[in-house]
């Protein structure tokens, strides 16, 4: 169940958005699964479903999510093209990053640790 943060610092749906891409991308939800409707998010989240509309329809967009009218919404099954696709946005997203970690100083061998951390996460999540 996802859970609003009204302390954060980010909208109701980008923690919506958010949440979901976790969820995705750790494989807690599988590629043709039915999310939950925007009734029933929105009820238990105790949202507007126009939030939980908005995050739906940006997840679409980016391509974690597919629509089926009258039937719902469904996690994607990324396609060679997109997966290669998004692959190149994320590295241009971690260069940046890292550009900007060595700019601050920040120890060259502590971003490769952090690296091996997120995928030694990943193994124990399979």
């Amino acid at each position: 169940m996802i859970r609003p943060d009204y302390k954060s610092g980010k909208s109701l749906h980008e923690q919506i958005e958010d949440e979901m891409k976790r969820l995705i991308i750790s494989g807690a939800m599988r590629p043709d699964e039915q999310l939950p409707s925007v009734r029933e998010l929105s009820v238990s989240m105790t949202v507007n479903p126009n939030t939980v509309q908005r995050a739906y329809k940006q997840l679409e967009q980016d391509g974690f999510i597919y629509s089926i009218k009258g039937k719902g919404n469904f996690v994607s099954t990324l396609s060679k093209t997109e997966s290669v696709k998004r692959s190149e946005e994320l590295r241009e997203t971690i260069s940046e990053a890292v550009r900007e970690l060595a700019f601050l100083g920040e120890d060259k061998d502590a971003v490769k640790e952090l690296i091996d951390q997120i995928y030694r996460e990943k193994e124990e999540n399979k």
